[in-house]
């Protein structure tokens, strides 16, 4: 560009002059590159090419458009490039020409470097400012160097230009777009219009723009849009230029009104004082609540009521409660994340309609302008945390307790969502996703037919499977009529992604996934389902439609009657204790050492949206889960060839005689992980741990409490009465090694009734841990070496056995090598033990096993279900479950 640069010192003009007219219209450019493309609709022959040329079109057609692209901004560079004068530069960019406002900011940087910088820079940034409020890329680039430089940004402009800046190149064509929008709606070039004048020259838009053939129902759109777009400003009637553009943008972008500043919020105090002083009573009463329960926190010990109440809960916990709680909290967790994403995407999908009435209007006037795109785009968000969703539903579902879920009443909702799903679905890609459910449809029910009855022959013919072809080590491949239809069913996604340039992969096949997840979840459920189960399900939902009232009336009643019971079993002041000994000590330290109140922190777990919340948690649990799997051992066999003698040889006596019990340590260690198998005589057991959080919680409270509290969650002590009771052999044989077990304890409590301190005990939540001495046998007779016993260390579930095995019993036990070998007593975890020569019916029948889950065998049964789930009757997995 040559110009005639004015000298240095001069006066310059800035666009903030008040002769300047508004933004006006940009010319508008009779350039190719601006009329639609038509493509020629590829003949059926092609469509059936393979996949290599299918791809190489692809790829040269996004080549073609990057290069047609290019050529465009070299054009546009040239015709910057044009001779023109100071002063023909300088009428163009008052006369709106967004070109030249945008080559007049450049010459101001330019001249900024050589004089009065700060001047020119700021005149420069002025003049990109409106060239980047007419759809300028360019004027927005420069304004993005001028933030990270500082050139030319004052207090006045700085929000302004990084909001410009800022802005994407869809932003920038829905600028352009909504500005020429603008003064078509307004041919009398008025700088401000009245609403109603705007919706009643929806007509001039299509009139002017050449479409000829436009119906009257896409006219009535185009009203209805405008005017709820309008309809977001109620602050004025009337609508300038720049408020147009804006309320096209957010209106583009699905983004609502911005709440009110903080002026109107403390203006408000003057105009409404009422609402003021009833703001100053909630802070004072915010203030004193806070000051009373740091008073509180000061007299009641709340950091070790904490820690016994978590030490109670943890000494309570079992792995079995785990194992029960944590899949099933998981299903339960992923499908409400599963349905609330799927209730978001129909929601959005109903915007849709609006948003392509919008971009057809728009189109007009931008014809690059793809809103479809960026519309799937931003969408696409629920679409992935469905996908999340369904992936933790997949994996709980084998590992939970199937009689605590409802497969048959989740198999209707499942169906529901299916519909919904479906129903959601753009209506640009109908012909494939309609294949693509009909084939989905067909493909289950072929699949289903395998569990009909011996007699349906011919039916059962749809589902066989006629020939099976490994696929490496891992998977197997099916041959069978639901395996060809699952073969088009990929076909068609495929076709669904390619669609667009590969831009339908997120515009038209993720939003068709929700639907396949849906409908293969409802096919599992009702493969787990009982014929019962579905008359009850679907008798249910008939009561629920006609006979709600009766049925609220019947839930009511029976809520009431459970609630008595409780009552009166103090199962409910159980609760209500538990509760609030749990909610008072958390509180307050919610209240004191965070400064947090219940309702900020509900504030802040709403506003980050409960998916985000149930996603966030769901991958804690299972990163935690991940890492105790990881180290689990799962159920081994105990038989190393590795004896006891042999063990008292090298790890024995013998050997710290001849190389000391040093080097006998540091030898042994090499038999570390040894699963042995021994037998030894029993010489004692003793408790080595007692663990009792509720004792230790009633100890801290005072007498009364304790007593009260001890009685509610304890046990009395037996009445002690006199019984005629023969202890003969004969009667103790005829009665269960329970009842007896138990007639025992009562025996014992009642030699401790006369000099206990209280009425009731709470020892049944007594967890002990005991250690065993085991000797080993020679030749049927006892080592009188005592360096030679070994101590086994017995969890709480070997009580029953330890305590009624007699001196001297002949054991087996099994047991895993590892701690301080070499050593004298070396103790070592008890995994399995039996009596051989024992004859009290107090002991339990058969081994004695610690309870040993098989952790990586139950994930690997959920990862064999996960695969059979996303690629059954294609693939089926080989795992050895």
């Amino acid at each position: 560009m040559d110009v005639l640069r004015p000298a240095c010192g001069k006066k310059t003009v800035s666009p903030n002059d008040p002769t300047l007219p508004p933004l006006t219209s940009p010319p508008l450019m009779k350039d190719s590159s601006h009329s639609p493309v038509v493509t020629a609709r590829p003949s059926h022959g092609q469509v059936r090419r393979g996949f290599a040329a299918v791809a190489k079109r692809v790829i040269q057609e996004e080549r073609k458009r990057k290069e047609e692209k290019q050529d465009r901004l070299e054009q546009e560079e040239e015709s910057a490039e044009e001779d023109l004068s100071f002063e023909e530069l300088l009428e163009k960019a008052k006369a709106g020409d967004p070109k030249a406002q945008s080559n007049l900011g450049k010459y101001y940087l330019k001249l900024g470097e050589d004089c009065e910088a700060d001047v020119n820079h700021q005149i420069a940034v002025d003049w990109l400012v409106r060239a980047a409020k007419q759809g300028r890329g360019d004027a927005a680039k420069l304004l993005q160097h001028c933030w990270t430089l500082k050139k030319g940004i004052t207090q006045q402009n700085e929000a302004e230009v990084r909001s410009l800046s800022r802005e994407s190149k869809f932003e920038q064509a829905v600028r352009r777009a909504a500005l020429t929008m603008y003064w078509k709606l307004n041919p009398d070039r008025k700088e401000k219009m009245d609403k109603r004048e705007i919706l009643q020259n929806v007509s001039q838009v299509n009139s002017e723009t050449g479409a000829d053939c436009i119906r009257t129902s896409d006219v009535q759109t185009q009203r209805k849009i405008l005017e709820t777009m309008v309809s977001k400003e109620p602050n004025s009637q009337y609508v300038d230029v720049e408020g147009f553009v804006e309320m096209t943008k957010k209106y583009t972008e699905n983004i609502t009104q911005t709440p009110e500043s903080k002026d109107t919020v403390s203006g408000a105090g003057l105009q409404y004082p009422l609402h003021l002083i009833l703001d100053v009573k909630e802070h004072l009463v915010d203030w004193a609540s806070r000051a009373g329960v740091q008073w509180l926190s000061t007299i009641i010990p709340t950091q070790h009521v904490n820690a016994l109440l978590f030490f109670f809960i943890i000494s309570n916990l079992t792995v079995d409660i785990f194992f029960f709680f944590i899949p099933l909290l998981t299903f339960y967790l992923a499908f409400i994340s599963m349905a609330i994403c799927t209730l978001r995407v129909f929601r959005s999908s109903k915007c849709w309609q609006n948003f392509s009435a919008l971009a057809a209007l728009l189109r007009r006037f931008e014809p690059e302008l793809d809103i479809q795109s960026h519309f799937g785009w931003n969408q696409l968000e629920q679409h992935l945390y469905f996908l999340v969703s369904v992936c933790f539903v997949i994996f709980s579902f084998p590992l939970a307790d199937k009689r605590w879920i409802p497969c048959s009443e989740l198999c209707t909702v499942a169906m529901f969502f299916t519909a919904l799903s479906y129903a959601s679905l753009t209506p640009a890609a109908a012909s494939y996703t309609r294949r693509a459910f009909i084939i989905e449809v067909a493909s289950s029910l072929c699949a289903l037919t395998t569990r009909l009855p011996q007699e349906f022959r011919t039916l059962r013919l749809l589902g066989q499977t006629f020939a099976t072809v490994p696929v490496g080590e891992l998977a197997v491949l099916t041959i069978s009529l639901p395996c060809l239809l699952y073969l088009y069913l990929f076909y068609l996604f495929f076709s669904m992604a390619r669609m667009h340039g590969f831009r339908g992969t997120y515009c038209f096949l993720v939003p068709y996934l929700v639907c396949f997840m849906w409908l293969e979840f409802a096919v599992v459920l009702l493969q787990n389902s009982t014929l019962i189960g579905l008359i009850r399900t679907c008798v249910a939902y008939f009561l629920i439609l006609f006979a709600l009232p009766v049925l609220a009336m019947g839930l009511a009643a029976m809520l009431t009657i459970q609630m008595v019971k409780w009552f009166v079993e103090l199962e409910l002041t159980k609760m209500l204790v538990t509760l609030a000994v749990c909610v008072v000590p958390v509180t307050l330290r919610l209240w004191t050492r965070f400064s947090l109140s219940i309702l900020s922190v509900l504030r802040s777990i709403t506003h980050r949206g409960p998916v985000k919340l149930i996603l966030l948690c769901l991958c804690c649990v299972f990163l935690v889960c991940l890492g105790y799997v990881y180290s689990a051992e799962g159920l081994k066999v105990y038989n190393s060839t590795l004896t006891w003698e042999q063990y008292n040889t090298v790890c024995g006596p013998p050997a710290w005689k001849q190389y000391g019990i040093t080097h006998t340590q540091i030898l042994c260690s090499h038999l570390e992980g040894h699963r042995v198998t021994w037998s030894g005589w029993f010489l004692g057991v003793r408790v080595a741990e007692t663990e009792n959080g509720a004792q230790s919680l009633i100890n801290l409270l005072p007498v009364f409490m304790g007593d009260w509290l001890r009685c509610l969650y304890g046990d009395e002590y037996p009445s002690c009465e006199r019984q005629n009771v023969s202890n003969s052999l004969q009667e103790q044989t005829s009665v269960n090694a329970s009842v007896l077990f138990q007639k025992r304890e009562e025996e014992e409590l009642c030699r401790i009734k006369h000099v206990a301190k209280h009425r009731c005990h709470v020892k049944r939540f007594d967890k002990y841990r005991f250690e065993v001495t085991l000797r080993h046998p020679v030749s049927g007779a006892e080592i009188v070496d005592i360096d030679s016993d070994i101590i086994l260390l017995a969890s709480h579930e070997f009580k029953q056995v330890l305590l009624n095995l007699d001196e001297g019993s002949m054991v087996e036990f099994s047991t895993k090598l590892e701690g301080k070998l070499g050593s004298k007593l070396p103790r070592l975890e008890l995994k399995a033990i039996h009596c051989l020569n024992c004859t009290s019916s107090l002991l339990p029948e058969g081994r004695q096993v610690k309870i040993e889950r098989n952790w990586r065998k139950s994930v690997q049964a959920a990862i064999k279900f996960a695969f059979d789930f996303f690629f059954s009757p294609l693939l089926s997995a080989r795992l050895k479950v």
